[in-house]
């Protein structure tokens, strides 16, 4: 037997260093297996404090297995391998190793406090100085291992002998900050020595102090001290161990940065910097002594996805003059992140940078920022090269006005001396696309990189405007496309938590979360059809996806608690006809000033998602075992169905609302009777091609309306719609020149100028999730069973396409399809995980099943 089991992967974690869980779940796959292979049994090799435990378990599960023996406590470290045994008896080699260590587990392990600047005067001003805390202090040994764990009220980044500590950025991101602040662990063995050593950190507003919101003037809407939280732990050759903690013996001094914002941008002035300020030796005498602040250690969570970090550089493609004179760059993508310079000029010269998704009539167009400044300024020491970018601040753009650059722009430029730092969550890559009509495949780049803008810690809405906020419908549509096209697996699980957080005594899930506390104050959290669904619609993506049960277990109770509210709601009707609603929010037919005046009755909607919730909490408590609850919301779930056609379908079928949205929910959430559904796929139909095939959705209907073509018979429409490119419709963008999808289907008018609502972005990721089509249709790669145990294969060539092709890194290693249409055969290739199997649904064929390896087959 040639099977290899690859290192075991440690829960949802990339790099599982100070991991919160401990019993953490191991997932292994595996590679070169004989055909007909499979796995019956197990064994964990798992070495703790110099011993090994080899634990055997009879079973062909190898995605995220319990954690055997003893929990892990604070601190503790584990080498993990893993061995695997087929039918015939014979074991693999040991893997490769995993070695994972637990962070602080309990409160108890806990002895820093926050520490920051003493005062707080100016606290409501634009020009709140951020500060540096330092300490200095003596190592009397040998250095075996240390690490920092650390974090902060607002952000911060840490430096240890006058090195950066780390590569993320944003730290420690946006959580439901009362209850949850995430600490990161560092390894800074190689950063200590015997003797002086110091430790220091920046620190600026982010998200807990800074202006946040878009009622303009909110700050200090989580709290108002800035302040470092670290505790950095040494252990000697010799055993011993010493603790540096944040405490009233740190001392703090304002940095250079003169004013940190996440909507405003960055201003900084090299002049006042003081060099060696975070190494031993230097001189704080005229540092104040920091104020000592509270944190309930209870609240300390390690974090259950990578960080943010910068994934790549984009350098300039053009460097334009605008019609007023202004030196324009244009990066060619619209992207998340910030601008790294490097600049020679005299002392004191400012350069500023500032930052627009789109040009009109030749100039920087920054009325869709609202009142986000998104603008950094950078003054010069005057030393002979200078390289800096902002710390604690992103902006959404693709064009950078630069004034006031001390030398030749041009040749700078050439020269690499302006480049944007792409920003996002570091989640891995594990889906591609790609087929032969070229401005499709470009929607689905357009698809990547607005995901990847809009996961920047948080699922957010935008990445430019003043908002930026984790709107929880947009991220319910888009789950399916995000957990192919990235492992978001621990990103969004943890970001549930935020969910259940936030979330109401009475079960209401708020509109965007980390809620932002001083907005209650204008608007009231309100339950919300399709928004406050994700409580149960995520959950079962994951679990749909990455076959990780635990995510159902965990948020069972948030989203039981939405359930029964919007059950309450509805009363003994079972028709949630009241209240508030966003409905199909930005339906291209609504007017600008009101973006949930669409076609479709926006009761409708909230009908239909109140039975795909109810039907979902059934499934999910019957996959937990709960058998009581999975009857109770079963027949639930039937009787809002009933009460859906009662209400909303016509005696001739059609339905009261007579538009697109209204009868793809009808299909696609399985609320109609079987002649019904027909009625129902007619319509659909005739109602995408009496448009045009323009699009007739807004954030509801469009991830279901192709699904809803599809299954109802209407391929060619569905395709019809796919490829149309008037406005509206999703190569009109990417004919307009778009790089990411929008947020409104004309955010670009024909005419070139900018759409005058006040939503307005060019970057937003819920339009896009049709992506999700495209794989499992278009391509033809789907998950048939939870993790994609089971693979389907199943592509449905059409709209002229003469091959597709998709690849993903599912939980059992990759699957892939590529199919090609030529001289009327369609030939198929098809890749299958070990550990799984595909099932191949070619058209006109009878399905096949397929084991582990590589297959190709010809139809005519």
């Amino acid at each position: 037997m040639s099977v290899i089991a690859d290192a075991p992967m440690i829960e949802h974690h990339r790099q599982p260093l100070g991991i919160g869980e401990a019993r953490p779940r191991l997932s292994w796959t595996l590679r070169h297996a004989d055909p007909g292979w499979q796995q019956r049994a197990y064994r964990l090799l798992i070495e703790r404090g110099g011993a090994e435990q080899v634990t055997e378990v009879a079973s062909a599960e190898q995605i995220l297995v319990p954690w055997p023996g003893e929990p892990l406590t604070s601190r503790e470290s584990a080498t993990v391998r893993v061995q695997v045994c087929g039918e015939d008896g014979t074991w693999s080699e040991p893997s490769e190793p995993s070695t994972l260590e637990a962070g602080l587990l309990t409160p108890q392990d806990w002895r820093a406090r926050p520490v920051g600047a003493r005062s707080l005067e100016h606290r409501d001003s634009d020009s709140r100085r951020p500060s540096l805390v330092r300490r200095e202090f003596d190592l009397d040994g040998e250095i075996a291992s240390a690490r920092l764990y650390a974090s902060a009220h607002g952000l911060y980044e840490a430096e240890i002998n006058g090195t950066r500590v780390g590569t993320d950025t944003l730290a420690p991101g946006w959580t439901s900050y009362t209850t949850r602040l995430r600490y990161y662990t560092y390894d800074v063995t190689e950063l200590l020595r015997p003797g002086g050593n110091a430790v220091g950190a920046w620190l600026a507003d982010g998200w807990y102090r800074g202006r946040i919101g878009w009622y303009e003037g909110f700050r200090n809407v989580f709290g108002e001290d800035l302040s470092f939280l670290g505790q950095l732990e040494v252990t000697y050759t010799d055993g011993r161990t010493e603790t540096i903690a944040t405490d009233r013996s740190w001392r703090t001094a304002p940095s250079p940065i003169l004013r940190s914002g996440i909507y405003d941008g960055e201003d900084y002035d090299a002049r006042l910097e003081q060099a060696g300020w975070s190494a031993p030796g230097f001189d704080d005498g005229a540092w104040e002594q920091v104020a000592v602040r509270y944190r309930d250690p209870a609240t300390l969570v390690a974090p259950t996805a990578p960080p943010v970090r910068c994934t790549e550089e984009v350098r300039p493609v053009e460097v334009l003059t605008s019609p007023a004179g202004n030196r324009i760059l244009d990066f060619g993508q619209n992207l998340a992140g910030r601008v790294r310079l490097r600049v020679s000029g005299p002392a004191g010269t400012t350069v500023r940078l500032r930052t627009a998704e789109v040009l009109q009539e030749g100039e920087l167009y920054t009325r869709p920022l609202r009142s986000a400044r998104s603008t950094d300024h950078y003054t010069l020491a005057g030393r002979e090269t200078e390289e800096w970018e902002p710390r604690f601040t992103f902006h959404g753009f693709r064009y950078v006005e630069v004034d006031g650059w001390p030398g030749d722009l041009d040749a700078d430029v050439a020269a690499g001396a302006l480049a944007a730092r792409v920003l996002h969550t570091d989640v891995e890559r594990t889906g591609w696309f790609a087929c032969s009509d070229e401005l499709v495949s470009k929607l689905h780049e357009n698809i990547v990189w607005g995901m990847r803008s809009n996961f920047v810690d948080v699922p957010t809405d935008c990445p430019q405007r003043d908002e930026r906020a984790g709107w929880t419908g947009d991220i319910q549509v888009f789950g399916p496309t995000a957990s192919f096209l990235f492992d978001v697996s621990g990103m969004l699980a943890g970001w549930l938590r935020d969910v259940e957080a936030d979330q109401l005594p009475d079960g209401t899930v708020p509109w965007y979360v980390p809620v932002i506390p001083a907005h209650r104050m204008w608007t009231p959290i309100r339950p919300g059809a399709a928004w406050g669904d994700v409580a149960t619609m995520l959950p079962w993506t994951l679990y749909q996806r990455f076959g990780d049960a635990g995510v159902l277990e965990t948020q069972y109770g948030s989203a039981t608690r939405w359930v029964d509210l919007v059950d309450r709601l509805a009363g003994d009707d079972h028709l949630w006809d009241e209240g508030f609603q966003l409905g199909d929010w930005l339906d291209p037919a609504a007017p600008p000033d009101d973006p949930a005046d669409a076609r479709t009755d926006r009761y409708l909607v909230a009908t239909a998602y109140f039975a795909r919730s109810s039907r979902l909490m059934a499934q999910t408590a019957e996959r937990l075992g709960k058998t009581e609850d999975a009857a109770r919301y079963r027949a639930l779930a039937d009787a809002v169905a009933e009460a859906f056609r009662a209400a909303y379908v016509l005696p001739d079928g059609r339905m009261t609302s007579d538009a697109v949205t209204a009868y793809a929910l009808g299909l696609e959430f399985d609320l109609l009777t079987p002649a019904q559904r027909e009625v129902a796929g007619r319509r659909l139909a005739e109602l995408v091609r009496e448009a045009g095939h323009r699009i007739a959705t807004g954030f509801v209907g469009t991830p279901l309306v192709t699904d809803a073509l599809t299954s109802a018979g209407e391929l060619e429409t569905a395709y019809g719609l796919l490829q149309e490119r008037e406005c509206p419709s999703w190569l009109y963008q990417v004919e307009q020149g778009a790089t990411t999808v929008w947020e409104r289907w004309d955010s670009m008018l024909p005419d070139g100028t900018v759409n005058p609502g006040k939503m307005t972005s060019f970057n937003h990721y819920a339009l896009g999730a049709v992506a999700d089509w495209l794989h499992r249709v278009v391509a033809g790669l789907a998950p048939a069973e939870p993790g994609y145990r089971r693979i389907r294969f199943a592509p449905r060539p059409g709209g002229g396409l003469t091959h597709a092709s998709a690849r993903h890194l599912t939980p059992y290693g990759e699957a892939a399809i590529r199919w090609e249409l030529a001289g009327g055969e369609l030939t198929v290739e098809v890749t299958v995980p070990v550990g799984t199997e595909g099932v191949l649904e070619l058209p006109g064929a009878e399905p096949e099943i397929l084991g582990h390896g590589q297959h190709r087959r010809v139809v005519a």
